[in-house]
C-alpha cells in the first residue's frame, strides 16, 4: 500500500502563563488509504493535539513544525499554511470530541453542511443541499430533509455525531481523523457510532485516524497502535502485537488498568495504577519522560532519551523494553 500520509517529527508548542508547553515533540505518522491507525494514550499526552497540528488548527501564538509532511505525494511543507488549509474539509474530514458543541447553535443543520461543501467543491446551492440530505440518510439520520432545517439543540448526541460524520464526508476526503467520536454518548449508541465509522471509511476507501484512549475500542477497529505518552510516541506497531505483547512499560501499564470483566478477577481488589505523575512539558524531561514511575528503570534512562527503534512494523521506545534483560 503506498502511503496516504506521511509525517516525520512534527512538533508543536502552545504558549502558556509558564512558559512555552511542547505538546508534541517529534511524531512520525506513515498510513495507507484503507488503513486504521489507532492513537492512544492517556487525557494530556498529546493525542488531540496532534490531530489539530496536522491540520494546522492550534491556539494563536502557538508554533508548528515538521521534517517532513506528505499527503497523496504532495508535499505539504512547501506549499506553507495554504498548503494545510487547502487539506482541511476538502482531502481530510475530522470528527470532532464533543458533539453537544461542536456545531454551532445559530444555524439550522443544513447550513453548516452545505457550507463545507460549497467552499471546497464550490457548486449550487441546490446541489450542495441534494449532497447534505444524501450523506444524512448515508450516516442512518431518517428524515434528512426535515433535519436539514433544524437547529442542533433539537438533534440528540447521537444524531449530532452523525451530523458531524456527514459534515467530515461532505468533499469525499480520502482521510477521516476520528477524535473520541463517541466521548459523552452512552455505550449503545458508541458501538452504533464506531460499526458506522468503520463501514463508511470501507465504502468511501479512507484512510482512518482514530483518536481514543479506550483500548477496546482500538482492539476492534485498527490495524496500528500509535501510544503516545507526554507528548511522544512510545511504542506503535499492529494491534494484535501491541495489546497481546506490549514491550513499553507505560503500554503496559494502560493494559493493565483496564477492568477484567472475568467473574475470576471479581474479589474485591483495586485495579491496578501507574504510579507518579506526568512530567510537565513547559520544562520536559531530556530523558526519558517514563522514567519517574517505571518499574524498570535503568540509570541511563534517566540521563538519555531513547529513540523510537524497532524494525518498521514493530518500535519501541525504550532502553529496556518487556521481553529483553536489562542491558
Amino acid at each position: 500500500m503506498s502511503a496516504l500520509l506521511a509525517v516525520e517529527g512534527l512538533t508543536a508548542t502552545l504558549p502558556t502563563e509558564g512558559g512555552p508547553l511542547s505538546a508534541v515533540r517529534g511524531v512520525d505518522i506513515t498510513l495507507a488509504r484503507g488503513e486504521t491507525l489507532g492513537i492512544v494514550g492517556e487525557s494530556g499526552c498529546g493525542k488531540s493535539m496532534t490531530a489539530l497540528s496536522l491540520l494546522g488548527l492550534l491556539p494563536q501564538g502557538a508554533s508548528l513544525g515538521a521534517d517532513r509532511y506528505a499527503f497523496e505525494g504532495e508535499d505539504i511543507l512547501a506549499a506553507g499554511k495554504k498548503g494545510v488549509a487547502r487539506l482541511r474539509g476538502a482531502r481530510v474530514g475530522m470528527i470532532f470530541q464533543e458533539p453537544m458543541t461542536a456545531l454551532n447553535p445559530t444555524f439550522r443543520i443544513g447550513d453548516q453542511l452545505t457550507a463545507v461543501y460549497r467552499r471546497h467543491k464550490g457548486g449550487s446551492a441546490r446541489e450542495a443541499r441534494a449532497r447534505a440530505a444524501e450523506l444524512l440518510a448515508r450516516v442512518g439520520i431518517s428524515n434528512a430533509e426535515v433535519r436539514l432545517n433544524q437547529y442542533p439543540h433539537q438533534l440528540s448526541g447521537g444524531l449530532r455525531q452523525r451530523v458531524m460524520i456527514a459534515m467530515a464526508l461532505m468533499c469525499s476526503p480520502t482521510l477521516l481523523i476520528a477524535d473520541e467520536p463517541t466521548t459523552a454518548l452512552d455505550v449503545t449508541i458508541q458501538m452504533q457510532l464506531l460499526k458506522l465509522i468503520q463501514s463508511l471509511t470501507d465504502d468511501f476507501d479512507m484512510g482512518l485516524i482514530l483518536i481514543t484512549h479506550d483500548l477496546g475500542v482500538v482492539s476492534h477497529i485498527a490495524d496500528r497502535v500509535a501510544v503516545m505518552y507526554a507528548g511522544q510516541v512510545v511504542e506503535a506497531g499492529p494491534t494484535a502485537e501491541i495489546l497481546n505483547h506490549p514491550r513499553h512499560p507505560y503500554t503496559r501499564g494502560l493494559l493493565d488498568s483496564l477492568p477484567k470483566p472475568d467473574p475470576a478477577h471479581r474479589d474485591g481488589r483495586r485495579l491496578s495504577t501507574i504510579p507518579g505523575t506526568v512530567p510537565s512539558l513547559i520544562d520536559p524531561p531530556e530523558a526519558c519522560a517514563f522514567a519517574e514511575r517505571c518499574t524498570r528503570t535503568l540509570p541511563r534512562c534517566r540521563e538519555t532519551m531513547p529513540r523510537l527503534e524497532g524494525d518498521g512494523m514493530r518500535q519501541v521506545r525504550c532502553f529496556n523494553p518487556i521481553g529483553e534483560a536489562a542491558q
